[in-house]
């Protein structure tokens, strides 16, 4: 009798052992499930974050400034649903929710672009906004904003990629004229006429800048041709000089 009761206290502790184990993996796993998604939620505000700093190079529209700051609010809140006791993250929701009233309320005037001063800051523009475009489509997608809003910003933001490769273009292409290099300079005004020509919608900004490339192009290529002919010119009047010299009478001494 006692070692039957051992043996059942023996396969009820082992049982038990197995059951707490499969317990402590189970919450093992909810917690590396809840720390993946905590950092991919981190990742994804950062992002938000970072594209919504960049406004002081991008021009943003009143339509994009809301997109940007509810897509932080829903983040945070699911950042506090898997930390419901963090007060930075309730702080946090607080000032976003803030400030999206804030731009709810007020008008926003979208400044024009301001070039750079250096290639970094500009692939920086760039980057950030085609990075715009991808978050405006994924919100789309997720019905946070409405399909002639999308179509709008989108356009703008394609037409703003446009001026700021074709102004880049244009300002080396400028400082390689000044600094004498006809053949780089033509270059980089090709690229911008390139550009130009492959644009789908053309308004008044691709039309003008397009005439004004074609134009310098055609002074470059007539300063190409007057530099080959004082070349030549050059060249010939050297080749007399040598032949001058060449069939000169000789001095007796």
């Amino acid at each position: 009798m006692l070692f039957t009761i051992i043996i059942v206290l023996v396969v009820a502790l082992v049982i038990i052992a197995v059951i707490m184990n499969a317990v402590q993996q189970h919450k093992e796993r909810l917690a590396a499930l809840k720390r993946a998604e905590f950092s991919k939620l981190r990742t994804l505000l950062e992002d938000t974050e970072d594209i919504l700093l960049n406004s002081a190079n991008v021009p943003m529209t009143k339509g994009i400034m809301q997109m940007l700051l509810k897509r932080i609010a829903v983040t945070l809140k699911a950042m506090l649903e898997l930390e419901p006791n963090s007060k930075d993250l309730k702080k946090r929701i607080g000032e976003t929710e803030a400030r999206l009233n804030d731009t709810a309320a007020g008008d926003m005037v979208v400044e024009g672009l301001t070039m750079p001063d250096n290639d970094k800051q500009i692939i920086g523009m760039i980057q950030g906004i085609k990075k715009l475009r991808t978050i405006l489509r994924s919100e789309h997608a997720r019905g946070n904003i409405d399909t002639q809003t999308v179509v709008q910003e989108d356009r703008r933001l394609e037409m703003l990629q446009l001026r700021i490769n074709v102004e880049s273009q244009i300002k080396r292409g400028n400082q390689a004229r000044a600094g004498n290099m006809l053949g780089s300079a033509r270059q980089c005004y090709e690229k911008a006429l390139t550009t130009l020509s492959n644009c789908a919608h053309a308004d008044d900004y691709v039309t003008t800048r397009k005439s004004e490339v074609m134009t310098i192009l055609e002074d470059i290529a007539t300063e190409l041709k007057e530099g080959n002919l004082r070349d030549r010119q050059k060249k010939a009047e050297q080749e007399n000089n040598d032949l001058d010299v060449l069939f000169a009478p000789k001095r007796k001494w």
